[in-house]
């Protein structure tokens, strides 16, 4: 039972953490690139 409520813990954990690495929006060009405002340049994918 103890390592059933750690999987599902652990399970639920993941799943939080993993919506921090969604994509951002933004078009991209042919070559799969857009223009990186942030840090200046371009930025490819």
């Amino acid at each position: 039972m103890k390592l059933a409520i750690t999987s599902l813990i652990l399970v639920i954990a993941l799943g939080l953490s993993s919506s921090l690495a969604t994509a951002h929006s933004g078009g991209t060009d042919s070559n799969g690139c857009h223009q990186d405002n942030k840090n200046g340049g371009r930025h490819c994918h």
